[in-house]
């Protein structure tokens, strides 16, 4: 964050908050590059494991996870490719069991640990979904934005919004993203930098408050996603520990829920406005850059035609979709159930369709507008883009491989449930017991980001415990939502963080992991604080979370 065009405050000095982020910047940036401290990481690792399993270290607790789904097997019209079918249900009411476990840290220096070393490197890296992820929708969100389809679609945007509203609607759509999965990451968090970058703002103040609206608040929505389905159900299988009939329904946290995607819009809103990007200062682009953008210009008559040929694309895919998810035996539909969103097909593919949908408007566009003239413009444009994501690739190939053997040696299991056992016994009122119980999962959430792996071991521990003191268990959930969204844009473990460095580096060339987490941490700290107040003023006023879903028991 830390520039020479950054801007003063009134007596022409950086404030002491600012300083201090800077020096997060410089410090982070210094240390060496991001696959050297996951290398030195996994060493930490194996020379852990191999110490704590020396000692014994394990912990005893229940945990709640979905069971296995076993699914038939059919070869549709004789064809010699099967089709696997699940039954319905199974996305938003899969079947949970709570089962009591000990977990021991395991060593990665016995045999069974090298063997996992040497045998699961390829496995590691080809099952981190994240690679394909990024590989496929790049494909079309690539070509499109070479073609110039993004930087033309942000100028229209920008033309019919009014200024002072731009950043607070992509802020609203990264919030509301989280019903797509992972699509924000790719393409909300880009075109957030753009679009602020065309209306001449900092374009990492951009790419700041759209990452923040992403990562900081997945856990909200106006709507219900394929996540909460799956921590309703753990929960509920919580609640039967004391009450088999007892149980909560996926509304639980609905009003919850769309309380705190306006209030998180506005928090970050205010806060990119207002703090964050006047500490980055003025956007200064490299002269290179500026001369490339000069040479790529595009003729207002030409951007108009190739919009309207991508609008025709668009429209001519729309079509295509529609007619595979209207009627009921459609193919991607749920086979079992006709349903278009529980456990469809259509739900499994979105990263395919946007791929799609970018790909077939930025061929359109490229035609019209004459930026792409011909199949070999076209797969330039895309290899062009794979060129770039080399040094990505080979950072997630290590990564992969720290979560692997991270994950194989339990110790994030065995701090979680060592963590919860403290705060269980910790002889406080249900107010001071929530709040510690955020504390913790935002603590947790620099190890485990992921919503579903802490949510498996704190449910069985905290519902009975919370239910015990008269705390409604929708509430113990929305709680939990609070604690476990704001760490994910600062922890190095967010798969995400090396695709955010590199979107970072397009404008800040020396720009590393401390220039991201710098960026980062004015939101994690605000959104965190503000969303637990929140919480609370929530909880004492008794608000119900959701329809039928009180506070209190």
């Amino acid at each position: 964050m830390s520039t020479a065009a950054a801007a003063p405050d009134d007596s022409g000095k950086r404030s002491f908050t600012q300083r201090l982020l800077d020096g997060v910047e410089k410090a982070g940036n210094k240390v060496p590059h991001p696959a050297v401290i996951f290398l030195l990481l996994i060493v930490l690792v194996v020379v852990l494991s191999a110490i704590l399993s020396a000692f014994g270290v394990h912990a005893t607790y229940e945990t709640a996870s979905p069971a296995p789904v076993a699914g038939s097997v059919t070869y549709p019209q004789g064809s010699s490719e099967p089709t696997v079918t699940y039954p319905p249900g199974a996305e938003l009411h899969p079947e949970v069991h709570v089962t009591t476990e000990t977990t021991h840290v395991k060593s990665l220096l016995t045999a069974d640990g090298i063997r996992f070393v040497f045998t699961s490197a390829v496995d590691n890296f080809t099952s981190f979904g994240v690679v394909g992820v990024i590989l496929v929708a790049m494909v079309g969100v690539g070509l499109a934005e070479e073609a110039g389809l993004i930087g033309a679609l942000i100028r229209k945007l920008v033309a019919v919004s009014p200024p002072a509203t731009l950043t607070f609607i992509i802020v609203l759509l990264g919030i509301l993203s989280s019903i797509a999965s992972d699509a924000g990451y790719l393409v909300l968090i880009p075109l957030g930098a753009v679009a602020f970058k065309s209306v001449g703002r900092h374009p990492l103040a951009g790419l700041a408050a759209a990452f923040a609206a992403v990562g900081a608040t997945f856990g909200v929505n106006v709507l219900i996603t394929p996540t909460d389905g799956i921590v309703t159900e753990v929960t509920n299988e919580a609640i039967h520990l004391v009450d088999p009939h007892g149980s909560i329904d996926l509304t639980s946290n609905l009003y919850f829920g769309i309380a705190s995607t306006f209030f998180l819009a506005i928090i970050i809103t205010v806060l990119t406005e207002k703090f964050v990007e006047p500490s980055l200062g003025q956007y200064l682009p490299p002269a290179q850059a500026a001369a490339d953008e000069d040479g790529d210009a595009v003729a207002p008559e030409a951007e108009a035609r190739g919009l309207k040929f991508a609008l025709f694309g668009l429209l001519a895919v729309v079509v295509v979709l529609v007619l595979l998810t209207a009627f009921p035996s459609a193919p991607l539909r749920n086979p079992e159930t006709g349903s278009v969103f529980d456990n469809s097909p259509f739900m499994d593919s979105l990263i395919f369709i946007i791929m799609l949908l970018f790909l077939v408007a930025g061929v359109c566009y490229g035609a019209g507008a004459g930026t792409l003239k011909g199949s070999a413009a076209a797969m330039a444009a895309i290899t062009k883009t794979f060129a770039g994501l080399g040094g990505l690739i080979f950072l997630l190939l290590i990564i992969a491989q720290f979560i692997a053997y991270f994950n194989y040696s339990n110790m994030a299991t065995v701090i979680a449930v060592k963590l919860a056992d403290a705060l269980e016994r910790a002889n406080i009122g249900a107010v001071w017991l929530l709040i510690g119980f955020i504390l913790v999962t935002l603590v947790l959430d620099i190890i485990i980001p992921g919503v579903i792996p802490k949510w498996a071991i704190f449910a069985p521990i905290f519902i009975p415990l919370f239910i015990r003191l008269g705390v409604a268990p929708q509430t113990v959930l929305a709680a939990y939502r609070v604690g476990d969204g704001p760490m994910n844009i600062v922890t190095p473990l967010m798969v995400y963080i090396p695709f955010i460095v590199l979107l970072t580096q397009k404008y800040k060339k020396e720009a590393g992991v401390g220039t991201v987490v710098s960026m980062m941490l004015p939101y994690t700290l605000v959104v965190a604080a503000t969303w637990l107040v929140f919480f609370v003023a929530w909880y004492l006023i008794g608000i119900p979370l959701g329809p039928g879903a009180p506070v209190h028991l």
